[in-house]
C-alpha cells in the first residue's frame, strides 16, 4: 500500500467556456489527513476533484501532489472512486466483473483474490470478489463503496470521491464518512466532496461557493 500523498494548492483555478468553475482555491493536506469539499451544485467540487488527482488541468495557481506537479505524474499518484458522470460504474455488469477487470495483471490469481477481498473490505462493502450481483441491484452506498475498492486497488497515495453522503440517511452518511475517516488514519490521503458539512466533521472541511463569488476558498474551517 502506497503511503498518503501530501497535496498543496496556492491560488488554484479553472476557468471554462461559460466563466469560472473554481477560483483561487487554496489547500494544504498532510498524508494521511481527510478533507471534505463542501459545495453546492456550480460550486467547481468535481472540477476541483479532477484537477486534483490530475484529471484536469487547471487554468492558474501551483498544485503539487507528493511533490510532483505534472498531471500525468499526479495521475500515477491519485485514484478516483465514484465521480458521478466520469466514471459510472456499468449497472448491466456485475461486482466480479468490475474487480477482475479493475486488478492489474493478466491473470486472476489467489494473489488478486486477495488484493480484491482486502480493498472490498477496507471499503466496508461486505461482499467477496466473485459475488455476482449487478451493480444496478445495488444501493447508493453500496456503490460509493464499491468505487472506493476499485480505487483502492491501483493503492494510491491520494483518493478523491464526489457527492459523498448524496440519497443517504444521516446515519449512513455518518458511516461512509467513518469509512472515510479509517482510511485516512491507515495512510491514505482523502479528499471527498459532498452538498453539505458531513456530520461529525473530519479534520479539515474545504467550503466552496459558487464560483463566479468565490474568494479565498482554502482556509476551511480550521478544525
Amino acid at each position: 500500500m502506497a503511503g498518503g500523498a501530501a497535496v498543496r494548492a496556492a491560488g488554484l483555478s479553472l476557468k471554462g467556456g461559460h466563466g469560472w468553475v473554481y477560483r483561487d482555491v487554496d489547500l494544504d493536506a498532510g498524508p494521511g489527513s481527510l478533507t471534505a469539499l463542501a459545495g453546492q451544485a456550480g460550486s467547481g467540487r468535481t472540477g476541483l476533484l479532477l484537477t486534483l488527482s490530475g484529471r484536469m488541468r487547471p487554468t492558474a495557481g501551483t498544485l503539487a501532489v507528493a511533490g510532483q506537479t505534472k498531471p500525468r505524474a499526479i495521475r500515477r499518484i491519485a485514484a478516483l472512486g465514484l465521480v458521478d458522470g466520469v466514471n459510472d460504474l456499468d449497472g448491466a455488469l456485475t461486482v466480479r466483473e468490475h474487480v477482475h477487470e479493475r486488478v492489474r495483471g493478466p491473470f486472476w490469481s489467489a494473489r488478486s483474490a486477495g488484493r480484491a477481498a482486502a480493498a472490498l473490505e477496507r471499503a466496508g462493502l461486505g461482499l467477496s470478489p466473485d459475488d455476482r450481483t449487478l451493480v444496478r441491484g445495488l444501493g447508493r452506498e453500496e456503490r460509493v463503496r464499491l468505487g472506493i475498492a476499485l480505487a483502492l486497488l491501483d493503492e494510491p497515495g491520494l483518493l478523491v470521491l464526489d457527492n459523498v453522503g448524496t440519497g443517504l440517511t444521516r446515519a449512513r452518511r455518518e458511516a461512509l464518512w467513518a469509512t472515510l475517516e479509517d482510511l485516512a488514519s491507515q495512510g491514505t490521503t482523502v479528499v471527498a466532496a459532498c452538498t453539505e458539512s458531513p456530520p461529525g466533521p473530519p479534520a479539515r472541511t474545504l467550503r466552496l461557493g459558487a464560483a463566479a463569488h468565490a474568494g479565498r476558498t482554502g482556509e476551511g474551517d480550521g478544525r
